[in-house]
């Protein structure tokens, strides 16, 4: 015997289809139909149908207000249902076909928007803005605020003027999903709370792929895992805000782990500002600028097993000068890199891996780096750097450590170097090379420590 949960559950999807039930189950219905669950959501009473048209926006947005008070789902047959300017009540719930139950985007303001409720979740729907004018007050096709848990799976997300999917201070897990064709990026969450971006694919966006932002530096915790991302362009220029794979700003303890992110404009994973940040076993492939960057005002980072293959410049730790801090940069390969960037750079572009303050850099291979396979501070912004147990192959010098006026320690050891035509370690002053090959030991600056490298 059905219970009363799978009866309230099948009323929804009739609801919504105008489906008649099959005479096999005639019966068993009519027992069930008490006077509390007759016409629980009623296709006669909302006709919200597939090409049901514009006008009918008010139908789907009172079935969608009825099933939450009720506690039960909105289930979308397959079709297409053209729509705008649905507020989506606290424990909305609605799901369709995989790739058959199409939503539309008319083109009067937003889509769907939540503002301060407990929860919301979409899944198995294909969502069509169809580039159609969103309001000033919409940042994206999908808007939500305050919301304590957002949950989107198996959901098709394309053609916003804007963000794909916008999220302000909300939780939840965004999952399993593709988002393709944003103006702006493809997913844009501000003010997070323990948000989970996971196993989904994001796609040919104007300015970015995943960002995570708050508006003051704070503890944030979103983890990012297991996406795959290409083709993100940078259309509004710059030099970094946009054109991300992935890009963490002001946001402290985040994950961003497991990631496939290729052919972006400039950076594959860029961390501003972001503090206890984790960049583990991604692989990061052609980016335009530098693979992986952690900059300006940050303490703690673990850059750790990522492969690099195709970059301007494969992984910096930078911005001393800013307060950037404290990282342990490990086992990662870097290769096949290009002296070409986006924009000029006082440094230049093909440089393997460069760090500047209490920094760990150790167990990394590195195989054609243009220009140095290792950069070791800028100018005064030298404090607590280790380079130890590194493979550098051809790059023209294998290890360039600032010994300008103000730098302070270095400790090189261990590392192999090949066919650093060069030298293999190599003092500068700013861009300029002042000392002789020191990879052999007895360095003539007493800030440094370099010894037991071998050269071939």
């Amino acid at each position: 015997m059905p219970s009363r949960r799978d009866m309230l559950l099948f009323f929804a999807a009739s609801a919504v289809a105008g489906w008649t039930a099959p005479r096999a189950l005639a019966a068993p219905l009519t027992a069930a139909a008490e006077p509390g669950l007759r016409g629980a959501i009623d296709a006669v009473d909302y006709r919200a149908v597939p090409e049901s048209g514009d006008s009918k926006t008010r139908n789907l947005q009172q079935m969608i207000e009825q099933a939450a008070r009720e506690n039960v789902p909105v289930f979308l047959p397959p079709g297409t249902y053209r729509i705008s300017n649905l507020t989506l009540p606290d424990n909305t719930r609605i799901s369709g076909v995989p790739g058959a139950s199409r939503i539309v985007y008319t083109g009067e303001g937003h889509l769907f928007a939540a503002e301060n409720v407990r929860r919301i979740e979409l899944s198995n729907l294909v969502i069509d803005g169809g580039n159609r004018w969103l309001g000033d007050y919409a940042g994206g096709l999908l808007q939500f605020t305050g919301v304590d848990e957002v949950l989107i799976d198996n959901c098709e997300i394309g053609g916003s003027r804007k963000h794909g999917l916008q999220l302000e201070r909300c939780g939840g897990r965004i999952e399993r999903s593709r988002i393709s064709g944003a103006a702006q990026s493809g997913l844009y969450a501000v003010e997070s709370a323990n948000l989970s971006i996971s196993g989904n694919t994001v796609s040919d966006c104007g300015n970015g792929g995943i960002l995570v932002h708050r508006w003051k530096k704070a503890e944030d915790g979103t983890v990012v895992s297991g996406n795959r991302i290409s083709n993100i362009r940078a259309n509004d220029g710059g030099t970094g805000e946009n054109g991300n794979g992935v890009n963490i700003f002001r946001a402290d303890g985040v994950m961003v782990v497991n990631n496939h992110i290729s052919d972006c404009a400039f950076t594959a994973i860029r961390a501003n500002s972001a503090s206890d940040i984790q960049i583990s076993s991604n692989q990061c492939r052609r980016s335009g600028e530098t693979a992986i960057y952690v900059e300006f005002a940050f303490e703690g980072a673990v850059v750790s097993a990522n492969l690099i293959d195709g970059a301007a410049n494969g992984i910096s730790i930078a911005n001393f000068d800013e307060g950037g801090r404290l990282a342990s940069v490990t086992g990662n390969v870097v290769r096949n890199l290009t002296l070409r960037g986006p924009y000029k750079h006082e440094v230049g572009f093909g440089i393997g891996i460069a760090a500047e303050a209490d920094t760990l850099i150790s167990s990394n291979v590195i195989e054609g780096a243009p220009r140095w396979g290792l950069q070791i501070g800028w100018g005064p912004y030298l404090r607590n750097v280790v380079v130890s147990g590194n493979v550098v192959r051809k790059a023209p010098v294998g290890c360039a450590v600032s010994v300008a006026d103000g730098a302070g320690t270095a400790v090189i050891t261990d590392n192999v170097f090949q066919e650093t035509a060069e030298g293999a370690v190599l003092g500068f002053q700013w861009e300029k090379k002042v000392s002789g090959e020191m990879a052999g030991g007895g360095a003539p600056y007493a800030q440094l420590t370099v010894e037991r490298n071998r050269v071939s």
